[in-house]
């Protein structure tokens, strides 16, 4: 099927069909004798594949390494385990750093309730921001 018929059935524009074969996500399709892409049906499964994999968080670098692994004959379940668990620790991760941040935001908060702009200090920029000196 030509380049259009495929985005037409995927709901991707040819342009990102381009990008996904020149990052290696598709492979070359064979041309027809007139010099147009002719990409075979089980493309669909592939493409449907990689906006799954996008949806669970996965890069294109990741997901390529999938498919690479699979284009070579080897179940990729235990690779894409690996990534999953460390896409779950990184999001732990940053969403302990967002709690503090939190934390910060709502200790500034309180101090900018209290604040009276009239008594800050021309020689700084901001009470609220500055932390109090004991």
């Amino acid at each position: 099927m030509r380049i259009g018929d495929l985005g037409a059935r995927t709901g991707l524009t040819t342009k990102t069909l381009r990008f996904y074969e020149d990052s290696g996500l598709l492979p070359p399709p064979p041309r027809t004798p007139s010099g147009y892409r002719d990409y075979p049906e089980h493309v669909i499964t592939r493409l449907a594949f990689v906006r799954d994999a996008q949806r669970a968080g996965l890069t294109l670098a990741e997901i390529r390494s999938i498919l690479a692994l699979r284009d070579d004959g080897h179940a990729p379940c235990a690779h894409v385990t690996g990534l999953i668990h460390e896409h779950l620790d990184d999001i732990d991760r940053r969403m302990t750093e967002l709690a503090a941040t939190r934390d910060a935001l709502r200790t500034l908060a309180d101090r900018a309730a209290t604040t009276d702009p009239a008594a800050c200090d021309a020689d700084g920029i901001c009470t609220i921001l500055t932390p109090v000196q004991p």
